[in-house]
């Protein structure tokens, strides 16, 4: 037994109630990922700061992505983000999740009775603008993407090195400002090659559309590794 544990026998309670949460969390993404597969949606949970550029960037994708998509927006309140994304002509569910600072699998399973599963190819999750508690939470996605904005530091990988293990891409954001910024790209990429090896990271500027090309490209290359999964499936 740990030797903390021994110490303190009410740590023993505390670990087995987060294995609860987290087991029956589990089993409700497992329950979402499902309902992505059997309608062939692959599903992306976008994870950052607030104010890095997640919205903005699902806008963008709305010009340029080849395959309809549709997004669940977390947020603590209003609806204003998904709202953003409705007049895009992109179907958007707004989730509220008043104090709590993450989303988890139980608020996205309210959404999925109201999801087009029959009009979309790809769902996004825009989570609750956090770096530490959603990187506990699995959504029922197939994916990761963290964002962080070069305002932010290029330190963000090192200090918050759970939500980065997480991450299938990280993509940094408002790219515009690196030249007034102090901001070492190159140790952000050891940071991120330390922690997580081969994990891909971009640049994106929201402003230009630097970086959406190549963004796209990596969306729907995990778009076609994931239809090849369930093709290998049903086989």
């Amino acid at each position: 037994m740990n030797s903390d544990i021994k110490q303190n026998p009410h740590l023993t309670h505390r670990v087995q109630v987060i294995e609860k949460i987290l087991s029956k969390n589990n089993a409700m993404a497992q329950e979402i990922r499902e309902s992505f597969d059997k309608h062939k949606i692959t599903c992306f949970n976008l994870m950052s700061s607030p104010g890095s550029g997640k919205t903005t960037t699902l806008e963008n994708l709305a010009e340029k992505l080849p395959a309809k998509f549709a997004v669940i927006e977390g947020d603590l309140e209003t609806s204003r983000d998904a709202q953003r994304i409705r007049d895009k002509g992109i179907w958007a569910f707004q989730l509220q999740t008043g104090r709590a600072c993450h989303l988890d699998a139980g608020m996205v399973l309210k959404a999925l009775p109201h999801f087009p599963f029959d009009e979309v190819e790809i769902a996004f999750i825009e989570n609750v603008g956090n770096l530490v508690c959603p990187a506990s939470y699995d959504v029922g996605s197939h994916y990761n993407i963290v964002f962080i904005s070069v305002p932010e530091g290029d330190d963000k990988i090192e200090k918050y090195p759970v939500m980065f293990r997480k991450a299938d891409l990280v993509v940094i954001t408002k790219a515009d400002l690196l030249p007034y910024f102090d901001f070492d790209l190159e140790r952000a990429k050891r940071a991120l090659e330390e922690l997580k090896p081969g994990t891909p990271i971009l640049l994106l500027n929201n402003r230009t559309g630097e970086g959406i090309e190549e963004l796209v490209n990596w969306i729907m290359e995990k778009r076609r590794a994931h239809l090849q999964i369930l093709q290998k499936g049903e086989s």
